[in-house]
């Protein structure tokens, strides 16, 4: 049975959301909407998990460990779960760790993700544990193999604490014209001290101070086409070795 904790009793102060197109969050601080506009599950399924090799990736033994920045509505992580939960091999373990600031209380978790019936269930168990002050670390058990961790507070900061490595990074931050301190030097050199060895990053964005970021991090850069007919989207590996890899 799934269960959840917190482990501070302070909450960070909100941001304030309106709403558009009757369910579609907006964050009035950052001026942006929270998922792409089209579909923002169908963007997920190209951006995070293609991007990332996934599900592929992830059929094997042992614990496969995702990061994200910006959990937002929780969209990527119900997504992802219900994906992992069609494909996962026996004995396998997924633990979705994501990193935000401002977290949403569960009205409106549930409010932005009933656009979406494919993941009703994955929304109801979420919304069900979620905390009423969530703060802190807020460790949800989804099942028995499914582990979520949402770290509530500055990314850099937490990452700075952080002991755990990851196989796969979503990097879905607002867009980096209006959340520039999510895509820095320094957060991206944090997110590859994170990544294991042969792990992997995907983004929607693709400005190019975010490009060259991750690649002064040390990550080699691919670039795919975007969804829903945006040009380009990024997505790159930490090399096994520790050679310094430049952009093809």
């Amino acid at each position: 049975m799934a269960h959840s904790t917190s482990t501070s009793p302070t909450a960070p102060a909100g941001q304030e959301l309106t709403w558009r197109d009757g369910d579609m969050p907006y964050s009035t601080a950052f001026d942006d909407h929270f998922y792409c506009q089209t579909d923002g599950r169908l963007e997920c399924g190209h951006v995070f998990l293609a991007g990332n090799g996934l599900p592929a990736r992830w059929v094997r033994p042992g614990t496969f460990r995702i990061g994200e920045l910006g959990f937002g509505t929780g969209l990527n992580a119900c997504e992802t779960w219900r994906q992992w939960k069609a494909t996962r091999p026996d004995g396998a373990h997924l633990h979705f760790v994501s990193f935000e600031l401002y977290p949403m209380r569960a009205e409106e978790l549930s409010r932005a993700l009933t656009r979406w019936p494919e993941i009703d269930a994955e929304r109801e168990a979420l919304v069900a544990h979620w905390p009423e002050h969530p703060a802190g670390e807020v460790d949800i058990a989804l099942d028995e193999r499914t582990r979520l961790t949402v770290l509530c507070g500055d990314a850099l900061e937490s990452l700075g604490t952080c002991r755990l490595a990851f196989d796969a990074w979503y990097l879905d931050g607002f867009a980096p014209s209006r959340n520039a301190a999510m895509w820095s030097p320094e957060l991206m050199r944090a997110v590859f001290d994170h990544t294991v060895p042969g792990g992997s990053f995907a983004t929607y964005a693709a400005a190019g101070f975010v490009r060259r970021n991750l690649i002064a991090a040390g990550y080699a850069l691919e670039r795919r086409k975007g969804f829903a007919g945006k040009r380009e989207m990024l997505c790159g590996v930490r090399p096994q070795s520790t050679a310094q890899i430049e952009e093809a």
